[in-house]
């Protein structure tokens, strides 16, 4: 990968000791593999400078460091590892010539990564030459370490952008100098944070800082922040996706069991696929994926070939077998008001007894009570018929929602009263903001089996209306 010297010119830091070659970065000691370089992040609660001398124990070829005090060697010494970190994979990322494509919105970028990368691997028919986030590692220390694990030998990287405020996506994306940028949306996730949906745009569209003069901005144009993103590209080529407005990657669809059957038209055509999800907003995921592909020059036929493979994301509508034959669907990966919303439109098609499971949303700030409330009255409204709540805030959700609502102090006392409920003909999403674990719900009302049932056993109990 590179020599310990060259690591400490890139970062502005003091070489100690030996002049090792390192071959991989990590921030977590347990990690440490041989000829590794162990980045010693401190945060408000640890400080990684105390596991340096274990790191070197454990095998890592040499630590970056930024406690003088500390008799460590091979080293570099800093006066922010952090930062470091980052000016690291910025250097990184000047060695490759494979492009980068970086992708933000506040709702679906991690599954529009995933999409991405299907798609990615349809084209160069192989899982090794597409480099992309693991899960949702996107910040300022997730997203350099998966910039750092690129290599010569990957054709594209695909990275996760997130944030909570304004200035993170723009450190990213000048480390990261994108060739292709992404704005799924601009919602109310981390409005707490932000203040107002304009901020929230305004953060968003940090990601083009950092495309190179060549790059490419892929932009969703039903969104009410699409001009103002435009006006930030005016120099550069702009690729539009859209279901409802004038767009250079458009689509038809119709939702079907499970699924939803759809007809994509870029410039390059029309071709026709079935992506095995359900869901307005995957078909919005779908697009952004799309358009993204045709930045990248990839064909339509491994486009409808990448997303009919796609094979969703963990914890996002995740068909599992429920309890005495009930469907239930794990949303539990991450909640904000409009992902709430999105999963209730997906619980609304289904033609079964409806019940919502909803934990609490964070980062919402003053508008908590008000945006918990929205939630309530918008399943009550869209035929949910039974509405369980957990978490203080979402208590106001479950006023709002009226009768057939009930809220609960704790995750068994909660699981208790909606498992007699369950059997065939009744299908139960749950979901909640990620501090919220509500995957302990779903593990208490999932049936008791070694064989998870697939999307669609559990929709054949449920077709859409």
């Amino acid at each position: 990968m590179m020599l310990l010297s060259d690591i400490a010119k890139a970062v502005g830091g003091r070489l100690i000791g030996a002049d090792v070659r390192i071959e991989s970065v990590d921030t977590d000691s347990r990690r440490i593999v041989a000829k590794q370089l162990f980045v010693a992040i401190k945060g408000e609660r640890f400080d990684g400078n105390t596991f340096a001398q274990e790191a070197l124990k454990q095998g890592a070829a040499a630590v970056l460091i930024s406690d003088e005090t500390l008799n460590v060697q091979p080293a570099v010494l800093v006066s922010d590892a952090r930062l470091a970190l980052g000016k690291l994979a910025h250097y990184w990322r000047k060695q490759l010539s494979a492009p980068v494509v970086a992708i933000t919105g506040s709702n679906g970028k991690t599954t529009t990564k995933e999409m991405l990368n299907a798609i990615l691997i349809s084209a160069t028919g192989s899982d090794a030459a597409v480099h992309a986030t693991q899960g949702n590692l996107n910040n300022d220390i997730g997203m350099p370490l998966t910039l750092l694990k690129a290599n010569a030998q990957h054709r594209y990287n695909v990275l996760e952008m997130g944030m909570n405020h304004l200035g993170e996506i723009a450190y990213l994306t000048h480390i990261a100098q994108p060739n292709v940028a992404v704005i799924n949306n601009a919602g109310t996730a981390h409005i707490g944070e932000l203040g107002s949906r304009e901020n929230i745009a305004k953060a968003k569209g940090e990601i083009f800082e950092g495309l190179t003069a060549d790059g490419i901005a892929v932009i969703n144009a039903d969104d009410a922040f699409a001009d103002y993103w435009r006006s930030l590209n005016a120099s550069r080529k702009v690729v539009t996706f859209a279901l409802n407005s004038a767009a250079d990657v458009t689509a038809q669809y119709t939702e079907l069991t499970g699924a939803s059957q759809i007809r994509l038209t870029t410039p390059s055509g029309t071709v026709e696929f079935s992506l095995p999800i359900m869901g307005v907003h995957n078909i919005y995921n779908a697009l952004a994926a799309s358009a993204a592909a045709v930045a990248l020059g990839v064909s339509n036929a491994h486009i409808a070939q990448g997303l009919a493979n796609f094979t969703g994301v963990h914890g996002r509508l995740e068909y599992k077998q429920g309890c005495n034959g009930a469907v239930l669907i794990d949303d539990t990966y991450n909640a904000n008001p409009d992902s709430m919303k999105a999963a209730i439109n997906v619980l609304a098609r289904l033609d079964t007894t409806r019940v919502f499971v909803m934990g609490d949303m964070g980062e919402l700030g003053a508008d908590a009570a008000t945006m918990h409330r929205t939630v309530g009255e918008y399943a009550r409204d869209h035929q949910v018929k039974y509405f369980y709540t957990l978490g203080d805030n979402s208590l106001h959700a479950s006023k709002a929602f009226g009768q057939q609502a009930q809220h609960f102090d704790d995750v068994e006392a909660l699981a208790s009263h909606v498992k007699p409920m369950m059997k065939p003909g009744v299908t139960v999403l749950v979901k909640g903001s990620r501090f919220m674990k509500m995957e302990r719900v779903v593990k208490l009302l999932e049936a008791d089996t070694q064989h998870p049932q697939t999307k669609n056993e559990a929709m054949g109990r449920a077709t859409c209306c």
